[in-house]
């Protein structure tokens, strides 16, 4: 049974009692709008999820031409650090301030580092553009759910969220896809330029579709500054030890030992620091909450797993099956459909019957079977048991992913929707950097070992690949077959086993998100309505 919120319904309280004077003069908005106000925040979703995604079937060929497949890592994780990083930041200044102007800035930054990518000229450049690219990605995403549930009840809210997770099936395959017809076709720097009309659209829609109810705002001011710095630097030793470790420096280097002491010091100085300040930007009392809690940890092991898969398996295909950027894409497809049917299905069916409870944890079951179905893959594997494998996996993600968040934004008043958002996104999105990261590191450190200790195994006459740091699938096609045999068995050897590395993290998720509880959806968004609806639980318990 969940502890009480405690404190962490003082502002609900005092927000709830001043509701329904500031909605008396307001009309609320009505279903069209909404539905327009939504279009505009699943494009900057959807703006965000294929910049995690667009370039996962073009990395070969930027590699190759910026000469930097050492540094291939760095493309996704830092786009994918640096949005980690502030997600708790704008969700509480949305809370504080309000969600309609911090949105707009993001969508603009997300935009200016869209611009930086299309120009660069170097690895350093490229991933720099993407670094600010995740500066305002982190606000789009957080934003984009804080807002819908800012206008939307609990209740009704669940079919949103499942559409809004299709985003990202959408995304996983439609950012493999386009990435490699623009590879093939102008280039993927053209990748960088499609957030611009989109990045408008949403902007626009934000400006006359969304009115903001002020009696949603905590009223607090100032910024935890040292609390965000605590975070980055948390956030950023974890990932670089993930990056670094048995790679660039040994285990048990200076350099890996003092950053694991950064993190543990870092995380526990930020604990004494948000119980302290006066605006916490994860206050410690939502981890009062079971909920909260354990769909943090849930999404934390899910995320590893799942952006470990989206991440690499299109390169692995083109390496291996000898498949053409767009067409490893495209066989991403059922990984799509799954999430995109399921999901929607599943968003529907909690909104009439109000039931979300089972969903996480078939969810992890199935997410977990995937895993140990895509390890058993090798360069003779026909294409379409690979899909069907991936579809599994889609399966799984499309019944859990959304529903936990609908599970945290549930457990709290709409005045503090905003922070729990971001908190739990905050956690997830470690675990999907880290995924990437861990991933991506033993990924390209057992690819190199496995390509050396291979040229060591065959004839002077064999020929010369050249620089392993300038592989593209063009140039594997067309290497003497015993070149040629080595580098796709060594890509299939270095990726695959780390599926299996990964099912027992969301095994562990599956017995996490049994432990969740049922509570009451909300049929109106009142400040204080999550609040009522755990004290009636507890009362009928």
């Amino acid at each position: 049974m969940p502890a009480p919120q405690g404190d962490a319904t003082a502002p609900a309280a005092a927000a709830g009692a001043a509701a329904p004077q500031a909605r008396a003069g307001t009309a609320g908005p009505t279903a069209g709008s909404i539905w327009l106000l939504f279009i505009g925040l699943m494009l900057a979703m959807f703006m965000f999820s294929l910049n995690q995604t667009i370039l996962a079937t073009a990395l070969p060929t930027i590699v190759g031409e910026l000469d930097g497949v050492d540094q291939m890592l760095w493309i996704q994780t830092g786009f994918m650090l640096s949005s980690t990083i502030l997600m708790p930041a704008y969700g509480k200044l949305g809370d504080q301030l309000g969600r309609k102007p911090l949105f707009i800035f993001a969508i603009s930054v997300f935009l200016v580092g869209s611009i930086v990518g299309f120009f660069a000229q170097s690895m350093p450049v490229l991933i720099t553009g993407r670094i600010v690219q995740g500066v305002g990605g982190g606000g789009m995403m957080i934003l984009s759910q804080s807002i819908i549930a800012s206008v939307v009840p609990a209740r009704q809210r669940g079919k949103y969220m499942g559409i809004m997770g299709s985003v990202f099936a959408v995304s996983s395959v439609a950012g493999p896809l386009i990435g490699g017809w623009l590879t093939e076709g102008p280039g993927w720097r053209w990748a960088f330029l499609l957030a611009l009309p989109l990045g408008l659209l949403a902007i626009l829609a934000t400006v006359f579709f969304f009115r903001e109810d002020p009696s949603t705002r905590t009223g607090e001011h100032g910024v935890d500054v040292f609390g965000l710095a605590l975070i980055a630097v948390f956030t950023s030793a974890v990932v670089l030890v993930a990056a670094w470790g048995g790679t660039q420096h040994e285990w048990t280097s200076p350099v890996i030992l003092g950053l694991c002491a950064a993190a543990v010091l870092s995380a526990v100085a930020f604990v004494l620091v948000e119980l302290r300040v006066r605006t916490p930007i994860i206050p410690m009392e939502l981890f009062r909450d079971r909920n909260f809690t354990l769909a943090s940890i849930t999404g934390i092991l899910l995320s590893v797993g799942m952006f470990g898969v989206i991440s690499y398996m299109p390169t692995y295909l083109q390496m291996t099956h000898e498949l053409s950027p767009s067409v490893a894409g495209l066989s991403m497809t059922p990984l799509m459909a799954a999430m995109l049917i399921v999901g929607t299905t599943v968003g529907f069916a909690v909104s009439k019957y109000g039931r979300y409870r089972r969903f996480p944890i078939i969810g992890m079951a199935i997410a977990t079977a995937g895993l140990v179905l895509l390890s058993t893959l090798h360069v003779e594997t026909p294409m379409w048991q690979i899909m069907i494998w991936l579809g599994v996996f889609g399966t799984g993600l499309g019944l859990a992913m959304q529903q936990l968040v609908l599970i945290v934004q549930n457990s709290f008043p709409v005045s503090m929707v905003g922070t729990a958002t971001a908190s739990n996104n905050y956690f997830r999105q470690v675990g999907g950097t880290l995924g990437m990261s861990l991933v991506g590191t033993l990924f390209t450190s057992r690819l190199m070992s496995n390509l050396e200790e291979g040229m060591r195994g065959l004839p002077a006459d064999a020929g010369d690949m050249g620089s392993a740091n300038q592989l593209t699938p063009d140039l594997v096609a067309h290497l003497p077959e015993p070149l040629y045999d080595l580098v796709v068995h060594a890509y299939n050897d270095a990726l695959v086993p780390l599926f299996l590395w990964c099912a027992p993290l969301t095994a562990i998720a599956f017995v996490t998100s049994m432990f969740i509880v049922h509570k009451p959806l909300a049929t109106k968004n009142e400040p204080n309505a999550p609040a009522r609806a755990t004290r009636e639980r507890l009362a009928e318990d």
